[in-house]
């Protein structure tokens, strides 16, 4: 696995960033202050303080970079044709991104209590919107509907239920992401397709 630095990304802003992901995944966002930050990257509080006020405004802020390739994803899929081929590949690309940002969903999904209040809640829903109506059709039977949005949900799940499982990471994507194929299939009464 290696390190969450990324050295030709080494500017202040990103080291900062991924000493935080570290420290809040080894005690947790609220035990976590900015002068631990701080002193982890070996710079002044000042100086933390001169790139981010407080840690909400870290936490936004990688949000926000992790979250741009969704936006790509939703206004790429809305300049493509409403095809089930499409809507395969959405989720293609999806799965993909939670793969690549692995370690800040599983900060989420582990630290959701103290992050409630936070400004990110809102506009991850919104994502979640736009992706889901990339999926489903308008006009769509509701039972069709919930398929769509549980494919979405199977990528999730699958991410955090087999993380910890034995085999190749990458075989537990592509299993999941079959799953999550099946159930846009069968909301577009495809069925029996497999994962091609």
């Amino acid at each position: 696995m290696g390190s969450t630095q990324h050295p030709r990304r080494g500017d202040t802003r990103q080291r900062i960033q991924d000493v935080a992901l570290e420290l809040f995944a080894e005690q947790g966002y609220e035990k976590t202050s900015l002068r631990e930050i701080a002193e982890r990257l070996d710079v002044t509080k000042a100086a933390l303080y001169y790139h981010f006020k407080s840690k909400e405004d870290i936490i936004v802020s990688i949000f926000k970079d992790l979250t741009r390739p969704v936006d790509d994803l939703v206004a790429w899929g809305r300049g493509q044709p409403r095809t089930l081929e499409t809507k395969r590949e959405v989720l293609r690309r999806y799965s993909r991104m939670l793969t690549d940002a692995a370690p800040m969903f599983r900060f989420l999904q582990e630290n959701q209590a103290s992050l409630r209040d936070l400004r990110i809640g809102a506009p991850f829903k919104e994502r979640m919107a736009d992706l889901r109506e990339l999926l489903e059709e308008p006009d769509a039977p509701l039972s069709d509907r919930v398929r769509c949005l549980s494919a979405l949900f199977t990528i999730h799940a699958g991410m955090f239920a087999l993380k910890d499982a034995e085999g190749d990471p990458e075989e537990k994507r592509e299993a999941v992401l079959e799953v999550s194929y099946e159930l846009v299939d069968r909301a577009h009464g495809v069925t029996g397709r497999g994962s091609e």
